[in-house]
């Protein structure tokens, strides 16, 4: 993601997920921008990795729950 547009692509096909509260991106241009989905039950993290797909953007790394 390298500009605001990219962030409100991102967000609203998360924020349509099912379980989904918010979604926060930090943007860093030209590097590996991170996207933090809050949900206060349990997301199936195939269907937030195929969003963020499905978008046109790359899952890099790991999707990782906080308890």
């Amino acid at each position: 993601m390298t500009r605001a547009r990219c962030i409100v692509t991102v967000m609203n096909t998360l924020e349509r997920v099912k379980g989904v509260d918010s979604v926060d991106v930090d943007l860093n241009s030209g590097g590996v921008s991170r996207v933090t989905v809050l949900s206060s039950g349990e997301l199936d993290s195939a269907v937030v990795g195929s969003a963020i797909d499905e978008a046109g953007y790359a899952l890099v790394g790991e999707l990782a729950a906080a308890r």
